[in-house]
């Protein structure tokens, strides 16, 4: 592991039995009280996608949108913000997705999704893809493609490759294998 991502490391914490017995959280929120962990998170992402043909960046509420927003203004392009049902005031694209207790609904503003543009999809962590997978989805109801999914935490023990699909391009600051 290089240094800079031994500095993600220190700051993000682990979380026993939260949300439920059983689970270690991984919470970003410790790159948020350190500025030189934030800007490295975000000078990675532009470092990254700076040179790929990106129209739009896509959060997903609501941490998404934190490391999704100052990308979109370094590169000068439109963000878009998916959120859970009943939160976008205008017409919207909605997607229901399986939880592992019941089901979840997020939707898109369908003014935000351009016919034929390529959005880069950005979460905090990326475990299972449930929520990555419904957002493709909502992306492509506008006729917009995710070129590249991108999040600072990947926990690819929990199989996100295989909801995502071998043609999803997912790209992670630091990687942890296993509970």
């Amino acid at each position: 592991m290089e240094k800079n991502f031994e500095i993600l490391d220190k700051v993000i914490g682990r979380v026993p039995d939260f949300p439920k017995p059983g689970v270690l959280f991984y919470d970003i929120t410790g790159i948020l009280r350190h500025p030189d962990a934030f800007k490295y998170s975000i000078d990675k992402m532009v470092e990254i996608y700076k040179d790929k043909k990106i129209d739009a960046v896509a959060g997903i509420e609501s941490r998404g949108f934190i490391f999704a927003a100052p990308f979109a203004e370094r590169l000068g392009i439109p963000l878009i913000l998916i959120r859970k049902k009943g939160k976008l005031p205008a017409k919207t694209y909605s997607c229901k997705y399986a939880l592992e207790y019941g089901t979840a609904e997020i939707e898109v503003h369908v003014a935000d999704v351009q016919k034929g543009q390529n959005i880069l999809l950005v979460d905090d962590l990326i475990a299972t893809g449930g929520t990555l997978n419904a957002a493709i989805n909502l992306i492509n109801q506008g006729g917009a493609t995710v070129t590249d999914v991108f999040g600072i935490v990947g926990l690819p023990f929990l199989n996100y490759r295989k909801t995502l699909g071998p043609s999803v391009n997912v790209t992670t600051l630091i990687d942890y294998d296993s509970e």
